[in-house]
């Protein structure tokens, strides 16, 4: 239940049982003051009664120097409380006076009708207006809060928007000076502390990459003129340095692309670019590498990077195939489909995901694949995001297939 609605409810709630307490004591309160008013309308009609019985001019009246007493018209019987009584309606007080030809009883009556003409019509009002004030306030809350909420719900959907690469996005701060403006400052101030947090690891990521290229390249020379005896350390320790010279490009090209460094861009013939990277010589070569591409499919793209992202998925499929990789370039609903599939053991569906995590390789891959470092799929599915496409893997009966969707111009998106 959100916020909106327990604030509608708990107002409606509250004021509902002020009303209900507010409607009850106002009853009563109508109705003894009603009943009172009755009485007294009784009472002085006997009074009035009392002061027009007929008397010799010489004769006194007097009343009873004592509580008036009170019954029901033509019974003759007192009532000790002093309580009038109710008859047909009506309110009746009987008053004793002394004449100078002895003691007269007087009777005054009132009609109940006004009162409860008054309380009926109290009802008429209270009845329907209860519900339909608890509807406004209700009504007037429920967009009262969501008002005051619009703001919160921009700073949500902002944030659900923020990513990794979009530290530079702030949230709208309303013009109020209250809470939620105090939200929105600190969130705000968070997000400038994490993109300077995530700048500064962008930066020691790409500056170590960048300084270890000099020292692998010149290791790598030295080992190359190693003296005849020293042949064989030397070509094992060559693969060491041709390794941790591959994770340091990767390394620095993973830092390019999270910074979003512009890209030079021109046009691709992507069916060619995939023909010329696909075919190139790899290790295994028993595994046989297929293409079925469809021709004069143009993007707009850096012909470098998207030379990487076929190459890495590619190398991935070769190093886990058994005997075959089938490179597949098809277009749909004017963008390129490039299908990568081996027929190795596959991808479990749980780790349709984590496969593009970075470090990240299968547990069959670490007994077999000595090359890999968890990185050329993360890089290939950053290259295709960098150039609006996605990478994903796609669920296969035997193997895996990865599957990299790229724009295309829209001169040649319908050919």
């Amino acid at each position: 239940m959100g916020v909106r609605l327990r604030t509608t409810l708990t107002a409606t709630v509250a004021v509902a049982v002020a009303l209900c307490l507010a409607s009850f004591a106002l009853f009563l309160a109508l109705d003894s003051s009603l009943a009172a008013s009755t009485r007294q309308v009784a009472a002085q009609d006997a009074r009035a009664k009392a002061g027009s019985v007929a008397a010799p001019p010489d004769a006194g009246v007097t009343y009873r120097d004592k509580p008036l007493k009170y019954g029901s018209k033509g019974d003759g019987e007192g009532y000790g409380d002093g309580m009038p009584k109710m008859r047909e309606g009506k309110v009746v007080v009987q008053e004793v006076i002394e004449t100078s030809e002895g003691p007269v009883t007087v009777t005054g009556t009132a009609s109940t009708a006004p009162a409860r003409a008054a309380m009926t019509t109290l009802k008429q009002v209270l009845l329907p207006g209860v519900p339909a004030l608890l509807a406004l306030v209700a009504l007037f809350t429920w967009l009262s809060v969501g008002r005051v909420l619009r703001p919160v719900s921009a700073i949500r959907a902002k944030l659900a928007d923020i990513t990794a690469h979009d530290l530079h996005e702030r949230v709208p701060q309303p013009g109020t000076r209250d809470e939620i403006a105090a939200l929105a400052r600190t969130v705000n101030a968070t997000l400038d502390r994490l993109r300077g947090a995530v700048d500064a690891h962008r930066q020691f990521v790409a500056d170590a990459a960048h300084e270890l290229r000099s020292p692998m390249a010149v290791l790598r020379t030295r080992l190359e003129l190693a003296a005849p005896e020293d042949k064989q350390l030397a070509a094992d320790a060559l693969d060491d340095v041709e390794r941790l010279q591959s994770l340091t490009a990767d390394l620095l090209l993973l830092a390019r692309l999270d910074a979003r460094e512009p890209q030079r861009t021109t046009i691709v013939d992507l069916a060619q670019l995939v023909a010329e990277e696909a075919t190139r010589r790899r290790p295994r070569p028993h595994v046989r590498v297929r293409l079925d591409l469809t021709p004069d499919l143009i993007v707009d793209g850096s012909p470098d990077r998207l030379r990487r992202l076929v190459a890495n998925l590619v190398d991935n499929a070769v190093r886990h195939a058994t005997t075959t990789v089938d490179v597949t370039l098809t277009t749909h609903a004017g963008q390129a489909a490039l299908d990568v599939t081996d027929d190795g053991p596959g991808i479990p569906p749980h780790h349709h995901t984590t496969v593009f995590d970075r470090f990240t390789r299968l547990d069959h891959a670490r007994t077999r694949d000595t090359g890999g470092s968890g990185l050329g799929l993360p890089i290939a599915r950053d290259i295709a995001q960098a150039h609006d496409g996605t990478l994903r893997v796609v669920a296969t009966a035997t193997g895996a297939r990865l599957r990299a969707v790229l724009p295309l111009l829209s001169d040649t998106a319908h050919t």
